[in-house]
């Protein structure tokens, strides 16, 4: 295993994580307040942008691990 891509890899999913998560919950709670769409429709959407920023860090993952091998090939 090579630990020092894993921590690279590791600081960037959490860097760009955070942000993303971030985004994607103040978009919601935004669209939902300009909007006046109310509460539950609000965590809707946090939710859908959620899911929709955790698919692109599963994304990021896989091209991240394809430039930067964690596991050495034997």
């Amino acid at each position: 295993m090579n630990t020092r891509n894993l921590v690279t890899v590791l600081s960037i999913m959490i860097l760009v994580g955070t942000e993303v998560l971030g985004v994607a919950l103040s978009g919601g709670w935004a669209i939902a307040g300009l909007f006046e769409l109310g509460d539950i429709v609000g965590y809707i959407l946090m939710g859908l942008f959620s899911l929709l920023g955790l698919y692109a860090l599963s994304v990021l993952w896989r091209r991240c691990t394809t430039v930067e091998p964690i596991v050495e090939n034997a």
